[in-house]
């Protein structure tokens, strides 16, 4: 097999993990923010058994290093969000407002990185509000928290993944991989006893262990779901270009609420009128990268963070 078709198969392979993430995380019965400290503690424990992190965090200065760390913090809330998005409607809802991060990032991406506002990227953006009105009003009344929450989460995405954009280029991936989640555990472990009051339908017991199944979902989302396809896009990453990546990652969506309906039986939750506005925004976040032209990824390492990834904005 070519080095670039194979590549193409690893990038879809990392993009279905990616898009387990939705389905481990309605299986798995802690609620939002024990579920996603645990993650970030797994896989931040994970990374600290490598050296080179130890020798990127020794060269990385002060002000650099509290930069990680606040978008680390964002990074903590996306995925907070995310999770309680799928606890308060479901793993479809939540995956198809991931289809809004393009939007967001058209928005905060020019001003964070000093360059012109785009007017095809805020057509874009009016392209995707039918579809937003359509997924709204297909959903039950009970899962519009979902939405909220969903949408919530596609900003933080935006605005984490923009803020990586500019200072990609001023540390070790892998460094800043494990900074940035060692940084976002220490953040909800802070704000744990913060949560009830201010979201309680994301608080949870941090130091309750997890059940034993809880647990065999969490090492599979931290290892299969995040570790495994960070280190597979690496190599995907090498042989095929930016906008093929793009493409690829579009899919997530899909595959995630295919997933729902095969694994889950959500396809009984959810109305034509959802799948009506599933299209609309999927056809929007296609059409992003059509908009714009291919560029190279300086560092594709940067993907570990997020499902919502946005490679080539």
């Amino acid at each position: 097999m070519r080095p670039t078709a194979k590549a193409h198969w690893q990038i879809h392979l990392c993009v279905l993990l990616w898009g387990f993430t939705a389905i481990l995380g309605k299986l798995i019965t802690l609620p939002a923010l024990p579920l996603v400290w645990w993650r970030m503690g797994l896989v931040t424990l994970a990374l600290a058994l490598v050296p080179r992190v130890w020798r990127g965090l020794r060269a990385m200065h002060g002000r650099l290093l509290l930069a990680y760390a606040g978008i680390g913090v964002l990074v903590a809330l996306h995925w907070l969000t995310f999770y309680g998005a799928i606890k308060l409607a479901n793993a479809s809802v939540a995956a198809t407002c991931m289809a809004l991060a393009p939007v967001f990032v058209a928005v905060i991406e020019p001003r964070v990185a000093g360059r012109a506002f785009s007017p095809r990227e805020l057509a874009l953006g009016i392209l995707v509000l039918p579809g937003v009105a359509l997924v709204a009003g297909g959903v039950s009344a009970d899962m519009r928290a979902g939405i909220v929450a969903g949408a919530l989460s596609a900003l933080f995405v935006a605005m984490f993944g923009s803020l990586n954009k500019r200072l990609v280029e001023r540390g070790d991936p892998l460094t800043v991989t494990a900074l940035e989640l060692g940084a976002g555990t220490l953040a909800l472990t802070l704000l744990a006893p913060l949560m009830p009051l201010l979201f309680p339908v994301f608080a949870g017991p941090l130091l309750a262990l997890p059940t034993v199944s809880d647990l065999v979902w969490l090492l599979l989302l931290a290892g299969a779901c995040t570790l495994f396809p960070f280190a597979l896009s690496l190599v995907a990453l090498r042989h095929i270009s930016a906008f093929s990546a793009q493409m690829a990652v579009n899919l997530e969506p899909v595959y995630a609420i295919v997933l729902a309906m095969l694994l889950l039986g959500e396809q009984h939750e959810l109305t034509p009128m959802f799948y009506a506005g599933v299209a609309v925004l999927l056809a929007a976040v296609f059409a992003h990268p059509l908009l714009h032209p291919p560029r190279r990824i300086a560092h594709p390492e940067v993907l570990g963070t997020s499902e919502a990834k946005g490679i080539a904005d």
